[in-house]
């Protein structure tokens, strides 16, 4: 009998309702039901290799496997149950407090002469509304106020909360919190990967030799290697080589150093094009058995045709024709060039991966293993399930992003009559403001906008090895998101913080001090020697062994410290003692010197300032050496490029900040990739190492910290919201001169004497106070509602021009949706604008929306972008939807009821004509764009001014302070 297993999160919000059911139902101790504790958001249920998540299926799955327990076996109850199954989904999972409010006064009075949900016993119903109350935050603030004027719900509730199967449910929620405490950000690496038994697993990681390994490669080989190891069984490192005109050795030498320094060591090493002889022979078999045919289309219209799901004219060709003009493509000849070798699966298909994909294609590019033996060469598609199968490949874990090719997958395998393969997808490893394209890398490297491969801003694993990255941290973090298939976009921060717990205690203490007017400090008073002692490089780690620190009469203070120093103050030098201030010297307000006289037996708990400084050696041992500090910022300014976005449009202008300084004399000794502190500055690797001719090179290393992880270019790039135009007030006399602060008026406010009906004040302000206009009889003349019966207008309120006027927004109906042939994460919409001709729409919904929440709504379109293809097809305008802050969820926005096709979207108070097409470069979509924002109403707005048409304000569904976009 096979095992039922539910998993429960003990880090967000509990299924109060399905935990305490499953616990009641299998009385704790059915061998064949286990229930278990993870991260994740939503129960699960693993039932005859069948997972169910989200609450109300996981309860109706425990339903179906303990009928008899929660009496479901009478159909009449069943029914009963349905309903406050459904009652509690629609109503007691929201923080809306009036509905909530209505919800507990219904249920009071049901549960009036009931002691339970639905009959004489424990339900599912009873267990459903019980988990929802228990997780709705009003119900028990209100409860534990005792602010619940519901006695009859308390009652029923509090009885549930003495039955046996809560009290220890909950006991064992409370032990796997106390398990997880530690666990920090952590995905699951408990996977329930189909057949896998010990010994037996094979895994594979398969890169293309035409880049270097990046970040999310890395967590794609680690993933296999721990599955494989996890399992004892055997990793298999393949290259996946079918494309000669990208592939080099350096590429393939290049992974297997990093997959070494990654400490991921492959039972074998092979290569895709090792059976290139025995991928010809099936392919040969395909044509003969009527599952391939030679294809000589064009490129484009072979695109539009399967977008469109039209039969190319040599589909039905026969196969001695195909045999024919395959060989022609085996030879390289002119004509064998034209052609490619196509699956013949189904044109009809809704997954147009299914459509006729692409087996071969010709290629005279020498190849850098098998030279120039082939002419044609097999695509990944073909290629990969059929040498996975080959190599003896049990479990192929792939990116989420192949999940649409995985019938394609399973169609080559059934069709080649070769040994079935396991897919387990997993989520791409993505972070923000980061490509990870390795064509958009390619681009960068080859118009020498980074240094190369290797360079610090680059997401290889080199280029985040060059920035201070530690093996040791990029596994920790890797393999603590484990093998889920959520997808996010994640922050910098947590990475580097993991960073920083590695590095911290075993990173020497060493000073350098920006030499930008560096300030000279002069003890006074007595004479201090020259003297170099020998201190530890880390306080806590006398491991690392003494560092050489200086001491003298003159000493050295950075500009920034040296500045905030007052006459007669006590400070601290760090490392050496309390001085006190005598003398500042300035030029300008520019310190040039300071002179100080020593009080090394102050108390340095007493002072406020604590400065680094450094001295200068007598000797060329102990002198102070030339230091550059370096920092860099990201090489885009957008968080998540989307597929239409061009990456020229958003190029960070500087990325490399340079900073020289005077480092002590210890730096000299650095060599190249050693990680050190800069006392009050932070960690850095060095990157150079120092020569007489040149300064050490110190690259800043991200601890983590909201400043060292922010985009420097970020807030530069969104320019302030344009401010109003208003015109020169008269001063007014009656202002108090001895301070101003902002009028909560709009400025112009003189009040009456008369204060209201209800009592009467005198007036604070003298009769001869000027007057000035009022504002709210101007506004409410403007809003004054128009006489009924009188056409109405579409057109905008007249208003002053700004830049969110240069917008071309309207409604649109989407006529058709589609899914793009070439991309899996985009649609392709045809959408009515009211013009004469549809227009054609591409977006990257695929994730969020399926196809029938967007076929036939209206929506809301930005017409007059620039027009831009995305992977074959053109866009011609962008469909603008609200998102919440990770991305997660995307909705459309919701027109008002009566819009049509065309309907001008207008915001009140700014008028003008929008621009037939929006240049790039003025960047007006980019400026205007942060600031549209949704309302805890739902209302979609810019700076606060609702999208409006003619029939309303523009909504979203229920994402409340979200972004558009």
């Amino acid at each position: 009998m096979s095992v039922t297993k539910i998993l429960f999160s003990f880090k967000t919000t509990p299924a109060y309702g399905p935990l305490v059911a499953s616990y009641y139902a299998s009385k704790a101790s059915d061998p064949n039901f286990k229930i278990e504790f993870n991260s994740s958001e939503k129960p699960v249920v693993l039932h005859h290799q069948v997972e169910v998540t989200g609450i109300n299926h996981v309860l109706r799955t425990i339903g179906t496997i303990y009928q008899k327990e929660f009496h479901l076996d009478n159909p009449i109850t069943a029914s009963q149950v349905d309903f406050w199954l459904d009652y509690c989904q629609d109503n007691l999972y929201t923080a809306d407090f009036k509905t909530v409010s209505g919800c507990f006064d219904y249920l009071d009075n049901y549960l009036t002469l009931r002691s339970f949900m639905v009959g004489y016993h424990l339900t599912l119903a009873d267990f459903a509304v019980w988990g929802a109350l228990k997780s709705n935050a009003i119900f028990n603030k209100q409860l534990k106020g005792g602010k619940m004027d519901t006695k009859n719900l308390t009652r029923w509730y509090q009885y549930m909360n003495s039955l046996e199967a809560v009290e220890k449910a909950l006991s064992l929620l409370d032990k796997a919190k106390d398990t997880g405490k530690d666990r920090g950000d952590k995905g699951n690496m408990d996977i329930p990967l189909p057949d896998a038994h010990e010994g037996q697993v094979v895994t594979r990681f398969p890169p293309e030799p035409s880049g270097y390994l990046h970040i999310g490669h890395a967590k794609a080989a680690l993933l296999n290697d721990y599955f494989a190891r996890s399992y004892k069984g055997k990793l298999i490192i393949r290259f996946d080589d079918t494309n000669p005109s990208k592939e080099k050795d350096e590429f393939e030498n290049s992974i297997k150093e990093d997959l070494q320094l990654l400490g991921i060591k492959g039972d074998v090493v092979v290569h895709t094009s090792d059976h290139f002889d025995k991928i010809y022979q099936k392919a040969l078999e395909f044509i003969k058995n009527g599952d391939a045919y030679v294809d000589n289309t064009d490129v484009d219209t072979m695109r539009n045709e399967r977008f469109d799901g039209i039969e190319s004219k040599n589909r039905n060709n026969s196969v001695k024709e195909n045999l024919r003009l395959f060989e022609e493509m085996h030879k390289g000849t002119e004509l064998g060039q034209t052609c490619c070798l196509r699956a013949k699966i189904d044109m009809q298909d809704k997954n147009k991966c299914m459509r006729d994909p692409v087996m071969y294609r010709c290629n005279l590019t020498p190849h850098h293993i098998t030279g120039t033996k082939w002419k044609m060469y097999p695509t990944y598609d073909f290629a990969c399930p059929l040498v996975d199968s080959y190599d003896g490949v049990t479990h192929a874990l792939r990116t989420i992003e192949y999940r649409d090719r995985n019938p394609q997958y399973a169609w080559f395998l059934e069709k080649a009559k070769v040994r079935k393969v396991h897919i387990w997808d997993f989520s791409r490893l993505s972070f923000i403001y980061t490509l990870l394209s390795k064509r958009k890398l390619t681009w960068f490297v080859e118009e020498n906008l980074v240094t190369g491969w290797d360079d610090p801003r680059f997401p290889t694993v080199r280029g985040i090895r060059r920035r201070g990255m530690t093996i040791d941290a990029l596994r920790q973090y890797i393999i603590s998101q484990g093998a889920s298939q959520r997808e996010l976009s994640l922050e910098w921060d947590k990475i580097w913080a993991l960073n920083k717990k590695v590095i911290d205690p075993i990173s020497p203490r060493h000073t350098a001090l920006v030499n930008d007017k560096i300030v000279k400090v002069n003890v006074v008073g007595e004479t201090v020697k020259t003297e170099i002692k020998a201190v530890p490089k880390h306080k806590k780690n006398p491991d690392l062994g003494n560092k050489l620190t200086t001491y003298a009469q003159n000493l050295y203070l950075e500009q920034v410290d040296a500045a905030t120093v007052e006459l007669g103050e006590e400070i601290t030098l760090m490392d050496w003692g309390n001085v006190i201030v005598k003398d500042i010297k300035k030029s300008g307000d520019v310190v040039t010197s300071i002179d100080v006289t020593l009080n090394l037996d102050g108390d340095f708990k007493k002072t406020k300032k604590k400065f680094t400084w450094l001295a200068q050696g007598a000797t060329a041992d102990s002198k102070l050496i030339k230091t550059t500090l370096l920092d860099y910022d990201y090489l885009i300014t957008k968080k998540k490029l989307e597929e239409d976005d061009d990456v020229k449009d958003f190029l960070t202008p500087q990325t490399e900040f340079r900073t020289e300084a005077l480092g002590d004399s210890n730096l000299r000794l650095l060599k190249k990739g050693d990680i050190i502190q800069l006392e009050r500055k932070g960690y850095y690797i060095c990157d150079k190492e120092y020569t007489a001719n040149d300064s050490v090179h110190l690259i800043s290393i991200p601890d983590g910290r909201a400043d060292s992880v922010a985009s420097k270019a970020a807030s530069a790039t969104t320019p302030a919201a344009p401010k109003a135009k208003t015109q020169k007030k008269e001063a007014n006399p009656w202002k108090i001169s001895m301070y101003e602060v902002d009028s909560i008026y709009d400025g112009s406010y003189n009040p009456s004497s008369k204060v209201g009906s209800m009592y009467e004040i005198d007036s604070i302000y003298p009769k001869d106070a000027p007057k000035t206009t009022k504002a709210k009889e101007q506004k409410a003349k403007e809003e004054k509602p128009k006489k009924e019966g009188k056409k109405e207008q579409a057109a905008e309120p007249a208003g002053e021009a700004s830049l969110i006027t240069k917008l071309d927004i309207v409604v649109g109906k989407v006529l058709k949706v589609e899914r793009h042939p070439d991309a899996d994460s985009l649609y392709v919409e045809t959408i009515d604008v009211g013009e004469p001709q549809p227009r054609t729409v591409v977006s990257g919904l695929v994730n969020f929306l399926k196809p029938e929440e967007i076929d036939q709504k209206l929506v809301v379109i930005l017409k007059n972008l620039k027009p831009v293809s995305m992977r074959g097809i053109k866009s011609f305008a962008m469909v603008l939807c609200a998102s919440n802050e990770d991305h997660t969820k995307v909705e459309l926005l919701v027109p008002p009821k009566g819009s049509k096709p065309g309907d001008k979207i207008f915001f009140k108070g700014h008028a003008g004509e929008p621009e037939p097409e929006l240049k790039p470069k003025k960047k007006v979509w980019e400026t205007v764009q942060p600031d549209f924002l949704t309302t805890d109403d739902l209302v979609a707005t810019w700076q606060g001014i609702p999208f409006e048409t003619s029939k309303g304000v523009v909504k979203t569904g229920s994402l409340k302070k979200a972004h558009i976009k």
